[in-house]
């Protein structure tokens, strides 16, 4: 079983990162700042403008210690990987199954069924543990519209209808996402989804989430031997790790969502935790990505029964799992990729 172990996050726009025998050296000009031992890392994760040293990069990559370069404003630019992982042949199955669109589309239903069965279950949470402080009329009326697309995601029989029933399931979850909000409304209100930039603080919040998802599933993803580029729901594109994001369509509602949620809900982010630049969109100062990245750290360290093992685990293994069942199932280990339910 995969160690959960570590993710180190470096804040501050003037660090620089290097290596010192088997430790990570951030390094402040010519002083150093901190150091941190390699073999308690899983992750590194840098919003720094100063870099990090070739050596350091090719360690990190030598030993599968996942390491992602974002702007100081949260938007992701380069992950670094080594030789890919796993047997050649778990390879070329997936290319093969990407390839037929009888397989996208069994592989993507189920995807698509965990993400609505997510999303379903996380409004019919909020609506049992604050019933009187919403309108649960509005929430139940969405629920059940999701649990009629259930069966119909069962039988799509093409990519095309799966992202048509998966576009009415989206526009209905987030029709009510702002019902779940119930801290702060002047400051978190949800109207839509804006992205590139967030236009307001809910979606900056999910923007981040997004994007620290995606990269726990695109190391995951590696890890086991996959090719985290190629897709089944995502078609190819240069630079997206297609496949990274098909996995974490099922985590969105319950790992993302629920925890920017939380976030929200128990005041750990404030109206001072954001910035409103000129062009209207509205982006994390570095104070609100410590409060995030603390509590994302947090999160990941809860431990929940998953639902297809029945073994206790932590969230922030939640993607290494998966991963590992859709490997197992692209090698014929499993009649059926196995999505997340969460309950």
């Amino acid at each position: 079983m995969k160690q959960l172990l570590n993710t180190l996050y470096i804040l501050s726009e003037d660090i620089y990162l290097s290596l010192d025998g088997e430790n990570v050296v951030a390094n402040r000009g010519r002083e150093e700042a901190a150091r941190y031992p390699l073999h308690t890392l899983q992750n590194i994760v840098t919003f720094s403008y100063g870099g990090a040293s070739p050596a350091l990069m090719g360690v990190c990559a030598q030993r599968q210690i996942g390491f992602a370069f974002f702007t100081p404003r949260g938007r992701f630019l380069a992950r670094v990987t080594g030789e890919g992982g796993g047997n050649v042949l778990l390879r070329r199955i997936q290319y093969r199954a990407a390839d037929d669109p009888l397989q996208c589309c069994e592989i993507s239903r189920t995807m698509i069924f965990g993400k609505l069965y997510n999303a379903r279950w996380s409004m019919e949470r909020t609506r049992r543990d604050h019933g009187l402080r919403l309108d649960g009329e509005q929430l139940t009326a969405a629920s059940r519209q999701i649990q009629d697309l259930l069966p119909q995601v069962r039988q799509a029989s093409s990519p095309e209808e799966l992202r048509g029933l998966e576009g009415v399931g989206a526009s209905t979850y987030f029709r009510v996402l702002d019902q779940m909000i119930l801290g702060d409304k002047e400051t978190f209100f949800f109207h839509g989804r804006s992205r590139r930039p967030p236009m307001d603080a809910v979606n900056a919040l999910l923007s981040f989430a997004y994007s620290l998802l995606a990269h726990d599933c695109a190391s995951a993803l590696e890890g086991v031997g996959l090719d985290s580029y190629v897709g089944f729901l995502h078609r190819d594109r240069p630079g997206r790790t297609s496949l990274a994001l098909d996995l974490m369509e099922e985590l969105r509602p319950c790992m993302a969502d629920r925890f920017v949620l939380t976030l929200i809900n128990n005041r750990m982010v404030r109206r001072e935790d954001f910035l409103s630049m000129e062009s209207g969109a509205v982006l994390l100062t570095e104070e609100g990505r410590r409060a995030f990245l603390k509590g994302w750290q947090e999160k990941k360290k809860e431990k929940l029964t998953h639902p297809y093992l029945g073994e206790k685990l932590t969230w922030g293994m939640i993607p290494h799992i998966q991963a590992l069942l859709l490997a197992r199932y692209l090698r014929g280990d499993l009649d059926a990729y196995p999505p997340f339910l969460w309950k």
